[in-house]
């Protein structure tokens, strides 16, 4: 099963793709796919009764972000040690964490905008964690496992300048502008991820930038969620961007995006690919 949101931004549709490729319309069930959905059926999805639902297909229809806005989007800077080394850093100790504002989340093929002036666009493919359940002081990767609602693809795209002399020692304004998160092109159950065992890459114009798995990260998802709840409270619909492997312009080994450029993001099967163009600011998608 796979959670998808379709039609125009503002309007999608949410759904339910089966494993034969066939889409029921949730609407019957929820308004969208966010938090309080998540919180009631993510890890029930086989007791939804699909026979009742309108059918149809998702074929030359826009792909929306699989989860509604959510109320926070996290993100976990050098969880890769190669891609530590690449940005000439040690690993961390303990995880790195920022935050992109929630209206950077798109959809997977959604055209990406280049603020203006900005000069070091850089991409990120990262396996994203959505939560299910409210997570506060949880005790073990286990607990943390339970609030977990299902796992999706991510580009953290990030603007270097803005991120490391802008910031003030922390990231978040080289993470937070519009269009800067396309997620998707779905939400895969937690029941049927091993998330320590996906492939990840990229592209940038047909050329390959980054290949790697989740079994090289620092630390996993559960432990993210687990060490994120001594913190903070994460609610339902949240989003987790837990880090990219070595491959990004920022290494030195590849030139920064530009407008015309295209980038494509590989979850394998599991997460499914995505691609955006793209453009400045101010100019027509």
């Amino acid at each position: 099963m796979r959670l998808m949101r379709i039609g125009t931004p503002g309007n999608e549709t949410p759904v339910i793709v089966d494993d034969e490729g066939q889409a029921y319309d949730l609407r019957p069930v929820t308004a969208d796919i966010d938090g309080t959905f998540l919180e009631t059926w993510a890890h029930r999805l086989d007791e939804l009764d699909l026979t009742g639902l309108p059918r149809g297909s998702v074929d030359g229809k826009r792909i929306g972000a699989p989860i509604a806005r959510p109320g926070a989007v996290i993100g976990v800077g050098l969880n890769y040690a190669a891609h530590a080394a690449e940005s000439g850093l040690p690993s961390p100790e303990r995880p790195i964490i920022f935050f992109k504002h929630p209206n950077t989340v798109v959809g997977p093929n959604d055209d990406v905008i280049i603020p203006p002036g900005a000069r070091r666009v850089d991409w990120e493919v990262e396996l994203g964690v959505v939560i299910g359940q409210r997570a506060s002081y949880l005790d073990s990767d286990a607990d943390a496992a339970s609030c977990i609602a299902g796992f999706v693809l991510s580009n953290d795209v990030s603007e270097r300048e803005y991120q490391l002399e802008h910031s003030g020692q922390q990231w978040t304004l080289g993470k937070s502008c519009p269009t800067f998160n396309p997620v998707g092109p779905w939400l895969v159950p937690a029941s049927s991820v091993d998330a320590g065992n996906i492939e990840l890459a990229s592209w940038v114009n047909g050329e390959p930038r980054q290949k790697s798995s989740t079994q090289d990260m620092i630390f996993g998802a559960s432990e993210l969620v687990r060490r994120l709840s001594q913190y903070m409270v994460l609610e339902p619909g949240d989003l987790i961007t837990t880090g990219t492997p070595a491959g990004v312009a920022l290494s030195g080994r590849f030139p920064y995006l530009k407008a015309g450029d295209v980038m494509r993001m590989s979850g394998g099967n599991l997460l499914g690919e995505q691609q955006q163009r793209l453009v400045d600011a101010g100019l027509p998608a």
